[in-house]
């Protein structure tokens, strides 16, 4: 029986899907995730993805611009079209990644660990064939066979008002970025990456060199490479011995691009010096150091003082130190040089709410969201819709924040079972049915919540032996405490003569006090 579930299940993936060509290694595959799908969904989550990530590096356009030129040569020559586009993260954690679609992206602090315009395109050419050779679509077609349903299509379909939120949505983006490629991928990344890189005119022996730095720096122990492309592309010496069979077979020569690309990111390396204060800033500020904290970010805006990361940074401190009206200022200061990262709308419109500044705040926030909605925006845009009385955008804002585990989306979840629970009860306070030794009727009432319940009512329907409809509500005495279940003797009985027997909870407060 199990063995024709199974293949009736495999039939089912077929039909849905079918068998395509692998326009990168010409296998035939199964492939459950159409090019349309893919495309889409690179499309929808590329913008929430950067963001996450540290949002788009603009201190040097000419620096993206070449980054965009080096990536465009090489998808030219590779064996799927799709519409490939190329970015720049401004992170200083060493680290590239590939959406479906051909979405593509390269750190700031990978660009400085390179040496050449052939080591760059050793890099995007192995993303590139990690698109064209649909191994993130894979990676989603594998989830989907595991779960038994046929469900990641369906992610860039989906037109709620909040089902692309990244506090939801963003899971889907995080695990498309940071998932592990398998040995045969990441060798097929290799082998038709350094393809391109010949194809379109670099030293394909520069993977060589790439993946021995790789290598060293792995068994280093390099906490930054650890937390960034290592943790997705696993450098070994088996790879590199492979990516010397793949150059000796490959036509010898091309261009290297040594001094081109050291003169072209020269900038950012003269900046290097800037953004380690910048880091270092950070873990002060997070380790609550915030003087510390305002100094790092005044050295670093010494060293570039049109990094609008720099100015949040100093606007962070000031807004910890609740210096209200000198963070908005130095928000002001960072939207001037990039308008297009939420982080400053979100810090600047929880500044205003501060000085109760509620429209511009609010203004603010919805911005943010435009870019990446976050559960202290959406908490906060709660609160203002709760003051303002309007309970159902309230409701939907705090709904979104609690997908959370943050502070704001532990807020959000208290203030939404406040709101929501008089109203539907029965969607947090689960009742199950039983019967005693006595053969008579017991309810269980159980306290799925974060908060203290009290004033819990609940209804018993069922047809007794003469076939009536009978309805009865009962009171739970006093009230039950999070994640604890009382049980009732509800006086129903014998079970054994009723027919259709359910239950449901009806009414229910919170206990304010435990709310503060």
């Amino acid at each position: 029986m199990e063995k024709k579930i199974l293949l009736l299940w495999l039939v089912v993936l077929f039909v849905l899907g079918g068998c395509a060509v692998n326009p990168v290694t010409g296998k035939n595959e199964l492939s459950l995730v159409s090019e349309s799908s893919e495309i889409e969904i690179g499309i929808k989550q590329y913008g929430p993805s950067r963001q996450m990530q540290g949002g788009d590096y603009n201190a040097t356009p000419d620096i993206v611009a070449y980054v965009k030129e080096v990536g465009q040569s090489l998808a030219a020559v590779s064996d799927r079209k799709l519409p490939y586009e190329f970015n720049v993260i401004n992170d200083s954690t060493p680290n590239a990644w590939a959406l479906p679609g051909g979405k593509i992206v390269i750190n700031r602090g990978l660009l400085v660990e390179l040496e050449s315009e052939a080591e760059l395109a050793a890099v995007l050419g192995h993303e590139i064939v990690h698109a064209a050779a649909r191994h993130g679509a894979k990676g989603m077609e594998r989830g989907m066979m595991l779960q038994g349903a046929v469900m990641v299509a369906g992610i860039a379909s989906q037109n709620s008002e909040y089902s692309q939120l990244a506090i939801g949505g963003a899971g889907i983006a995080s695990q498309l970025i940071t998932h592990k490629y398998g040995r045969d991928a990441e060798r097929e990344a290799d082998l038709y990456g350094m393809q391109y890189m010949s194809r379109a005119g670099y030293d394909p022996r520069a993977a060589i060199n790439l993946q021995q730095t790789f290598v060293r720096l792995s068994a280093g122990g390099e906490s930054n490479w650890l937390s960034g492309l290592f943790a997705s592309h696993p450098p070994s010496q088996e790879r590199v011995d492979a990516n010397k069979v793949t150059a000796a077979n490959l036509p010898q020569g091309g261009k290297l691009g040594r001094e081109r690309y050291q003169k072209m990111i020269s900038p950012l390396l003269k900046d290097q010096e800037a953004y380690e204060a910048y880091d270092q800033g950070r873990k002060a500020l997070q380790d609550g150091e915030t003087e510390t904290a305002l100094s790092l970010a005044n050295k670093a805006l010494k060293l570039q003082p049109r990094e609008a990361l720099f100015h949040s940074l100093r606007g962070d401190v000031r807004l910890k130190q609740q210096r209200y009206s000198d963070s908005i200022i130095n928000y002001d200061r960072a939207l001037q040089y990039n308008s297009d990262y939420f982080h400053y709308y979100l810090q600047r419109g929880l500044a205003r709410l501060q000085l109760n500044a509620t429209s511009q705040g609010e203004a603010d926030l919805k911005k943010s969201i435009e870019f990446l909605p976050t559960a202290p925006a959406m908490n906060a845009l709660g609160d203002i819709s709760l003051r303002e009385g309007d309970i159902d955008s309230a409701k939907k804002y705090f709904s979104a924040a609690a997908g959370s585990d943050s502070n704001a989306g532990q807020a959000a979840h208290r203030s939404l079972i406040k709101l929501d629970l008089p109203d539907n009860p029965h969607k947090y306070l689960q009742l199950k049915l039983g019967r005693d030794n006595s053969d008579y009727l017991v309810a269980q009432i159980s306290n799925g919540t974060s908060q203290r319940v009290k004033d819990v009512s609940f209804v018993i329907q069922f047809s007794d032996a003469k076939g009536e409809a009978r309805k009865v509500q009962l009171q739970l005495s006093g009230s039950l405490t999070p994640g604890k279940s009382k049980t009732v003797t509800t006086g129903i009985g014998p079970i054994s003569g009723l027919r259709n027997v359910q239950g449901q909870v009806v009414r229910a407060q919170v206990v304010e006090s435990l709310l503060h």
